[in-house]
């Protein structure tokens, strides 16, 4: 029998200087790398919560993972979360990957960025609730993307032309998804860690300590 939901959070490997480079100015480059690792663990804690299965999708596969990535293998081990490799040429080819790989096995699946630690177990819930009458469900963010994408049903190059990383991902996207014939529903917006304000509005919500250069 299928899951309802599977999930996959996409997370880049945690490598100075390449990851989190926004939060660089006000943590340095050691800082935002452990601002990456700290929002990497908490999104797989937050995400295994929900109680639904879940993978997580690196974004390139490496002959050995870096010791950086430790700390959020160590939260995949605890929790028997296996791991894979994200695959296609665009973030919009890659979460459609992403999606048709989860509903081989699901209802429906889910892709979440590990930079988006407001994404919990009720958002996953009302994320499943809006994919009973839509083919595709977004979940906005404050900055015009989006934090997280669901589908029961997708077609290929249905995210195709977005301009990925603009205030403009989420509208084109939701037009891209329309052109491809498929139904769309969007769910209340959540915010994303990019900016240093962010990072400071996680650190407020988390109650963790920031971490410094």
């Amino acid at each position: 029998m299928k899951a309802s939901v599977q999930l996959v959070q996409f997370a880049k490997w945690p490598r100075e200087g390449w990851v989190k480079t926004r939060l660089e100015p006000a943590l340095g480059r050691q800082g935002a790398l452990k601002a990456h690792i700290q929002l990497t663990t908490t999104v797989l804690e937050q995400l295994q919560a929900s109680g639904h299965p879940l993978v997580l999708a690196w974004d390139e596969d490496l002959e050995a993972a870096p010791p950086e990535a430790g700390p959020v293998q160590a939260v995949m081990e605890k929790y028997r979360v296996p791991s894979t490799i994200q695959q296609g040429g665009d973030l919009g080819e890659r979460m459609t990957h992403a999606l048709s790989e989860g509903l081989r096995s699901a209802g429906s699946a889910m892709v979440i960025g590990s930079d988006c630690p407001s994404v919990d177990a009720g958002y996953i819930e009302q994320a499943r609730q809006a994919l009973d009458r839509a083919d595709v469900v977004f979940g906005p963010s404050d900055d015009g993307g989006y934090v997280l994408v669901g589908a029961r049903r997708i077609r290929l190059g249905m995210l195709a032309g977005v301009a990925w990383g603009t205030d403009q991902a989420l509208e084109q996207s939701m037009a891209a998804v329309q052109r491809a014939g498929l139904s769309v529903a969007t769910l209340e917006p959540r915010w994303d860690v990019d900016e240093p304000a962010d990072w400071d509005r996680f650190i407020a919500m988390t109650g963790q300590s920031s971490t410094g250069a």
